[in-house]
């Protein structure tokens, strides 16, 4: 596993932010896959970071793109874009948001610019429940307006079942949960930045309130520490063996909808 900060300086030769424009030139034209790193900035609980989905969307896709050259599909990887769509968050200190038609406009705006040097497949890897909405909605702009095809990999659709099985159903299954700041979030954080972890801090989350049919207008609705489930339950072992079958599957998806 290799390590890095939001929007890491550690640049890889696939990383964009390393490239001259002659060097991205050659590089997009040959790229199967160009793929966006989408996170957030926004509060988990009382013993992680703010920077947990950004975290994670940049140590997850430095994985896959790592893993797609060994299958000899070679990808361009764009910075990891820190900032979300995270309103439902502002009820904690920390949190930072773009509003949902702001976001949506600038994953527009990232694929109208690769449309113009003729970049032809766009990953969206998503780490942040909350972007779900605006990504699909720029998604399908981009591909009818801009003609690039758009994959929306959204990470932890790809790894549910295995994370259901090893830590119980999610938080929206349950009112445990493994969801957000829970089980499997810490987990991921154990395994790529520890030193980010308040150890003295991970507790049983309280869950507030729990509705059948309304939807919570604020995370603090329902959460009394801003987490879900139980991050005393982390498993950094398990959790680096599900981020290994985990990029496998989605390149097995993207690599399935290539050939079509």
């Amino acid at each position: 596993m290799v390590a890095g900060m939001p929007v890491s300086l550690d640049f890889e030769d696939y990383d964009l932010g390393s490239m001259t424009w002659e060097d991205a030139e050659s590089a997009l034209a040959d790229a199967a896959f160009v793929v966006l790193p989408c996170g957030s900035i926004e509060q988990h609980s009382t013993h992680l970071p703010v920077s947990v989905d950004t975290l994670r969307a940049e140590n997850l896709s430095r994985e896959l793109v790592e893993a797609a050259g060994d299958r000899d599909l070679p990808m361009v990887r764009l910075p990891t874009l820190p900032y979300g769509y995270s309103e439902h968050h502002m009820g904690f200190a920390g949190t930072v948001t773009l509003g949902a038609d702001t976001y949506q406009r600038v994953i527009e705006d990232v694929g109208a610019s690769l449309a113009e040097h003729d970049v032809s497949r766009l990953v969206l890897l998503n780490c942040h429940g909350g972007n779900r909405s605006p990504l699909d909605l720029a998604a399908d702009r981009i591909q009818r307006d801009h003609g690039v095809e758009t994959y929306f990999v959204h990470w932890t659709d790809f790894a549910r079942d295995r994370l259901e099985d090893h830590f119980g159903p999610g938080w929206q299954d349950d009112d445990a949960g493994w969801g957000h700041a829970g089980d499997h979030e810490t987990s991921v954080i154990e395994l790529f930045h520890p030193e980010l972890v308040r150890e003295a801090e991970k507790t049983p989350q309280t869950r507030k309130a729990s509705y059948e049919a309304r939807k919570f207008a604020y995370f603090d609705d329902i959460t009394e520490e801003g987490g879900l489930g139980d991050p005393t339950n982390s498993d950094p072992e398990f959790v680096e063996q599900v981020v290994g079958e985990t990029t496998e599957k989605i390149l097995d998806a993207l690599e399935a909808d290539y050939d079509e």
